[in-house]
């Protein structure tokens, strides 16, 4: 699919990952909608691109049928969707007292990372499926794990969850949507750049750039945004998570 002049989604498009994306698809052509929590950034960066901010809990629903149907009155049927959307703050699920982790901690990862995701495809493809094909498919759902889902260390039980999740549904999915034209996959990035990760001293942000193999160095949250405009513009491309990661297997801790 070309990306020039059809409209898109992104999900926790203000910054990091999905911020790198947008900036992609809006200067590769795309009529870009930012779906996201963080109103400030979300908003400059669609005033910085030309694109419109959507504030959306995607947990909710309603928020996202809301904001998907006005994403279309604005920018015309959405082809494209990047599910970036997602948190992980680290927890074990047994403290250093002996207590166990909260079920609603647990909970509140899921429910944001997998389930969120899965609301927004799932909504973003009802929309979609009966639309007219360009060429021959009708668009592309590309969700993003990450290499804890293959690799979590301690304290990631509920992150390493929620993107194993991720990874599990693509493929059915894929299958599922065959019928409509609509493909899906997922990245499953490394140790990237992000907003969290800047916030860490450059000591430790260099210390880990160097576990990976190579390049050594953290990955640039534009070259995620590069495999997602590989993956758009490449048909066959469908059903699969890449692990966009340097070759880096995480260790333990």
């Amino acid at each position: 699919m070309n990306i020039k002049g059809h409209a898109a989604i992104v999900t926790g498009g203000a910054s990091g990952l999905g911020g790198a994306t947008v900036d992609m698809l809006a200067r590769s052509g795309a009529k870009v909608a930012i779906f996201d929590l963080n109103e400030e950034l979300g908003k400059a960066k669609a005033h910085a691109v030309g694109g419109s901010f959507f504030k959306v809990n995607v947990t909710n629903e309603t928020e996202v049928e809301a904001a998907i149907r006005a994403a279309e009155e604005l920018n015309g049927k959405a082809r494209i969707l990047v599910n970036c959307a997602g948190i992980g703050p680290p927890k074990k699920v047994i403290d250093r007292e002996g207590n166990p982790l909260p079920l609603a901690d647990f909970s509140s990862i899921i429910s944001v990372n997998l389930l969120g995701s899965f609301n927004v495809l799932s909504k973003f493809a009802a929309a979609l499926h009966t639309a007219d094909p360009v060429g021959e498919e009708r668009g592309v759902v590309i969700n993003t794990a990450s290499v804890a889902a293959f690799d979590g260390q301690i304290g990631q039980a509920a992150y390493a969850a929620s993107k194993g999740g991720i990874v599990g549904m693509t493929l059915p999915i894929a299958r599922e949507f065959a019928r409509y034209g609509i493909r899906v996959m997922t990245i499953a990035p490394g140790l990237f750049l992000t907003p969290l990760m800047a916030t860490l001293p450059q000591e430790a942000q260099d210390s880990l750039g160097k576990q990976v193999p190579f390049p050594p160095r953290l990955g640039d949250p534009a070259e995620f945004a590069n495999m997602v405009e590989a993956i758009i513009g490449n048909v066959m491309l469908n059903g699969e998570t890449i692990r966009l990661d340097g070759a880096i297997r995480m260790a333990p801790k």
